[in-house]
């Protein structure tokens, strides 16, 4: 089974580049049909659910991946929900190959060996593709989206490093570490999506 999984910093165009990957590769793609899914098992707003995620939560204590969080005594209802994202990103990766796009599915699916990817950028570059994307962020300040790509991450952060005992972002913990800073996304996505096909190929060597 090919498992791909893309991890990254907020503005740097992690979630483009796995969406192109998908479209190369021939393989499903998972991003806000998490979400998506989430919600419609809690009955939850789907706003909710992403910014519940999104700003991740600040445990006192490190949760091993395998534990269930649904059986941790918590006040944060933020970890209920992480239970459910466990469980419907393993669901996903049980029904074939597939991309899924953060949620620390790299740690969630490590019983799959995914070929793991991490893209980040400087902090200019990243302000800049914030601006290009549709949304409130073009009306924002420089300093203000810089801001708000800090918040995100260290919500990414929060909530990947309560499950991994490799910090979200050490490349230690990847198999392609990606800086899109000045890159052309669609330019580069061709030999990504190459070493992903040798990476698999060697593995099964």
């Amino acid at each position: 089974m090919k498992i791909i999984t893309v991890s990254r910093e907020f503005g740097s165009g992690g979630r483009e580049i796995a969406k192109r990957l998908s479209d190369v590769l021939g393989i499903a793609y998972y991003d806000s049909e998490i979400i998506t899914e989430i919600a419609k098992k809690a009955d939850l707003d789907e706003n909710y659910v992403a910014h519940s995620l999104e700003k991740g939560i600040q445990p006192t204590f490190q949760i091993h991946f395998a534990c269930a969080f649904s059986h941790i005594s918590a006040p944060d209802p933020t970890v209920k929900l992480l239970a459910a994202q466990h469980n419907i990103i393993n669901e996903l990766a049980e029904k074939g190959d597939c991309i899924i796009v953060g949620r620390a599915a790299d740690v969630l699916l490590e019983k799959y060996d995914p070929f793991r990817i991490f893209v980040y950028a400087d902090m200019q570059s990243k302000i800049a593709r914030c601006r290009k994307r549709a949304g409130d962020d073009s009306k924002l300040t420089d300093k203000e989206i810089e801001k708000k790509i800090k918040q995100i991450d260290k919500g990414r952060a929060s909530s990947y490093n309560m499950i991994s005992s490799t910090d979200w972002g050490d490349k230690r913990g990847y198999d392609l570490c990606i800086n899109t800073t000045n890159m052309n996304i669609k330019e580069i996505t061709p030999f990504i999506a190459e070493y992903a096909r040798q990476w698999f190929k060697d593995k099964q060597a």
